[in-house]
C-alpha cells in the first residue's frame, strides 16, 4: 500500500492496487499520496478513464458513535477527483462527474455534475439541464 501511494508510474499503481483487490479499470490515474481503505480494499470500484487527486483518501468504513460500518466505494468511468477529498464509505460517484478539491463525499454524486465543498453539494447541474 505504501509504495502505490508514492509511485509515480500509474502502471506500477494500478497493479499495485489490483494486487491488494481493488477494482481498478483501464487508463485509471491516482495521484501521488492517495490512500485507499486499507482494511476493506476489495470495496473500492474504480471504472475506466478516472483520475484522483493527490492526497485523496477513500475510506469503506467507519466507526461512528455506538457504530461501526462498511460500504463499497463506485467511481464511474470517467470521474474526476479532485486533490484532498475525502470519500466515505458507501458513496459512488456517477460517471463524467466531477467532485472539487478539498470535498468531503459523503453522499453519492450524479452522473455528469459538478459537486464540491464540506460536505459536497451540487455546484453544478449536467451541461444538458443548463439553459
Amino acid at each position: 500500500m505504501a509504495l502505490a501511494r508514492v509511485s509515480p508510474s500509474f502502471r506500477v499503481k494500478n497493479g499495485l492496487y489490483r494486487m491488494m483487490r481493488c477494482r481498478v479499470g483501464e487508463r485509471v490515474a491516482v495521484g501521488l499520496e492517495a490512500t485507499f481503505d486499507v482494511l476493506y480494499p476489495e470495496l473500492i470500484d474504480i471504472g475506466d478513464d478516472v483520475t484522483v487527486g493527490y492526497s485523496t483518501t477513500i475510506l469503506c468504513h467507519e466507526y461512528i458513535h455506538g457504530e461501526y460500518r462498511t460500504g463499497p466505494v463506485v467511481l464511474g468511468a470517467r470521474a474526476t477527483i479532485g486533490a484532498n477529498c475525502t470519500i466515505l464509505p458507501g458513496v459512488t460517484v456517477g460517471a463524467d462527474a466531477i467532485v472539487s478539491a478539498m470535498s468531503l463525499v459523503n453522499r453519492d454524486v450524479p452522473a455528469g455534475e459538478f459537486w464540491g465543498g464540506v460536505p459536497v453539494r451540487r455546484r453544478r447541474a449536467r451541461a444538458k439541464d443548463e439553459g
